[in-house]
């Protein structure tokens, strides 16, 4: 003989259960009269046939044709008119489910107007509860068995994480412009996921963003712009270096200091500053660099001096100097010192 169960209460519901089932497993059997007992945080709904009917408030009711027209007419119909019937309680905790957290499992990636490309990681937390018991066992229970807030929170999180994407794209230009949308995006996060949320049965009570945070080779790159930043004018951040490098080599006692400065100042390579020394390696120390001797005819130096171009040209510095002012032979002013290339020399004889 079924047993019968007179009095249909879920008296030791869980503060993380979301939904508590009578009987546990199977279908119940219950009788017109028997008394069903809600407590102030739960509502009562039933089922019976993979079909919800009626929605008990807080306090004790009686199945009656009466009181429960709707339940009633449906058991009737399905029993033949018996008082005897099977059917399942589903009682759902009604209150606010708190400290629920969300996070991004994986980072998301977002356009960025300074940085082109960007990783994006957030994590905060949210406070839930059941708005609609019938739509919430119907949506939820009913189709994936969820009873605890820990079976839901991972479906949750994922409403979250879709619509923390859209709102993002939308209202995000450049990751430094983050720290002062947080308010905005918090407000844009809530309205949309309330709408998913609603849909499910549930009220999203509040929702906090505590952190976005770029993932680790994002934050690499933001360095190295704000390097570029404290750096500010990249040439001038350039000479500034060659002029030490220039420095440390007079300290050092290094007789080619001035040609390795020459190479440092105009940004030439190494394999520039190598011929550059080379070429200036008669120099005298601490004088200005003599034309070089007429005997064997030597080749040309690739950078001159101003008494070298001269020599090479069969004329006087002072001829030389006055076709630099002149515009007509290009040339580069280093200090006190003019330093002219063999090919804008070549350049200026072929009319160039």
């Amino acid at each position: 003989m079924p047993r019968i169960i007179d009095v249909i209460e879920a008296p030791n519901q869980g503060p993380n259960d979301l939904v508590v089932r009578v009987p546990e497993y199977g279908a119940g059997d219950f009788r017109l009269g028997s008394q069903v007992i809600v407590r102030e945080s739960q509502r009562a709904v039933f089922y019976r046939d993979g079909k919800s009917l009626d929605v008990f408030g807080p306090g004790r009711h009686t199945i009656t044709t009466m009181n429960l027209p709707i339940l009633s007419s449906l058991l009737r119909l399905g029993t033949g008119g018996a008082d005897i019937f099977t059917a399942e309680v589903y009682f759902t905790n009604m209150r606010e489910f708190t400290d629920l957290k969300w996070g991004t499992p994986q980072p998301i990636s977002l356009r960025d107007t300074d940085l082109g490309l960007v990783r994006l990681r957030g994590f905060g937390q949210y406070t839930m509860q059941i708005a609609d018991p019938k739509r919430f066992v119907d949506q939820i229970v009913g189709t994936q068995g969820i009873y605890t807030t820990a079976q839901i929170e991972d479906y949750l999180r994922g409403v979250i994480i879709s619509r923390l994407t859209d709102v993002l794209g939308e209202n995000m230009k450049s990751i430094f412009d983050l720290p002062q949308l947080f308010d905005e995006i918090g407000a844009a996060m809530k309205a949309k996921v309330q709408d998913d949320f609603l849909a499910l049965g549930i009220s999203l009570k509040q929702f906090m963003i505590v952190s976005i945070n770029p993932t680790e080779e994002t934050a690499k790159a933001i360095d190295e712009r704000a390097s570029m930043g404290a750096i500010g004018n990249l040439d001038a951040y350039m000479k500034y270096k060659a002029a030490q490098a220039v420095g440390d080599a007079a300290k050092s006692g290094g007789g080619t200091g001035e040609g390795l400065g020459l190479g440092a100042g105009i940004g030439m390579g190494a394999g520039m500053a190598g011929m550059i020394a080379n070429a200036m390696g008669g120099t005298q120390q601490g004088g200005q660099a003599q034309a070089p001797q007429s005997q064997g005819s030597p080749a040309a130096p690739a950078v001159m001096t101003l008494e070298e171009a001269a020599a090479y040209l069969k004329v006087s510095p002072a001829d030389v100097q006055a076709i630099i002012d002149s515009g007509e032979l290009k040339a580069r002013k280093i200090g006190s010192q003019y330093r002219i290339s063999k090919e804008a020399i070549d350049a200026f004889l072929a009319g160039g």
